[in-house]
């Protein structure tokens, strides 16, 4: 069973892969500061003894043992990067160099996730 990072797990995404992981027998650990993500997103979780939840936010180095890692921490909306892009292009960048360096530290894979608005509005 490996042990799992999900950053960003009490999101939409985040809290259905946590979800999902855990049925599949892995150790969760998730990692949230609920700037965006919900408590309710993960609540069915929260007696699960496969799952780990720490309140964390990204932008701040974080020593885990892990075996890998899902980056998926990043308020995505358009509406934030419009009220506060300065936070919210710290957040991915920080977000994504410190899980970096901890998938290095620990010889863990990562998978960073995007999100739809790269492909702009549709038309």
């Amino acid at each position: 069973m490996a042990r799992l990072l999900v950053t960003g797990g009490a999101g939409f995404l985040g809290s259905h892969l946590c979800g999902r992981l855990v049925e599949l027998g892995h150790q969760v650990v998730c990692a949230d500061n609920f700037s965006t993500g919900s408590r309710d997103n993960i609540r069915q979780l929260l007696t699960v003894p496969a799952f780990e939840l720490i309140e964390h936010d990204v932008t701040l180095p974080l020593d885990l043992d892990v075996d890998g890692i899902y980056h998926l921490a990043s308020p995505a909306a358009p509406i934030h990067y419009q009220n506060d892009p300065i936070r919210t292009t710290r957040t991915n960048v920080l977000g994504a160099i410190n899980m970096l360096d901890l998938a290095r530290s620990r010889g863990a894979r990562i998978l960073q996730a995007s999100t739809s608005e790269i492909y702009g509005d549709p038309e």
